[in-house]
């Protein structure tokens, strides 16, 4: 996909996921949880969570091999390390109950499943080079806008997300997380020219 990253930024190369980035992807995405999440959603269930029981079920769905239209992505640093990793597709409207204004989700809408930086890396540009290649391969596929889910409380997340041109669209629900419902926000940004 290309190099990002400049001046105190950590410079890293956007590629496409492989199978022998798995375990690391894992360990971001359960550190992610557990740091970005601590006072959001219970400590049980973050405390519940681990590489060893996420690992399996990533590999099992990267041997099943990606739907159509999907992407995954890993930002890697200068010695290979995975710094980050991000997932879009088509968005699943099947998936959700959302409430609110929101607005209608035309059929050429892209959703941005997930994207997490390594925790001690938060706020070097690595975040923002992994949104950027997933804005690009988006608009490869077709898409016409992105949307995306954030906790509701989760407020560096949704300054990151506004900074990169996402803006709430009134759509909310609430999933369950060890029997507590937690809110959830709609953003969106239109990938037009």
């Amino acid at each position: 996909m290309g190099r990002y990253g400049a001046g105190m930024m950590t410079a890293v190369t956007v590629r496409a996921l492989s199978e022998a980035d798995l375990p690391a992807v894992s360990a971001i995405r359960v550190t992610g949880w557990q740091t970005a999440y601590a006072g959001i959603l219970p400590r049980s269930y973050l405390d519940a969570m681990t590489v060893e029981a996420d690992l399996p079920r990533r590999r099992a769905r990267f041997a099943k091999g990606a739907p159509p239209r999907t992407a995954e992505f890993v930002a890697v640093d200068r010695d290979g390390r995975v710094a980050g990793w991000t997932c879009l597709g088509p968005y699943r409207s099947d998936v959700y109950s959302e409430g609110g204004a929101g607005g209608e989700v035309p059929a050429t809408a892209g959703e941005l499943y997930a994207l997490y930086v390594r925790p001690a890396l938060i706020g070097s540009g690595v975040g923002l080079a992994l949104v950027g290649a997933a804005h690009s391969r988006a608009r490869e596929e077709g898409f016409g806008e992105l949307l995306l889910w954030v906790l509701a409380d989760n407020a560096r997340a949704r300054r990151f997300y506004e900074r990169a041109g996402y803006a709430s669209d009134g759509a909310v629900q609430a999933e369950a997380y060890d029997g507590v419902p937690v809110p959830e926000v709609r953003y969106r940004r239109s990938l037009g020219g």
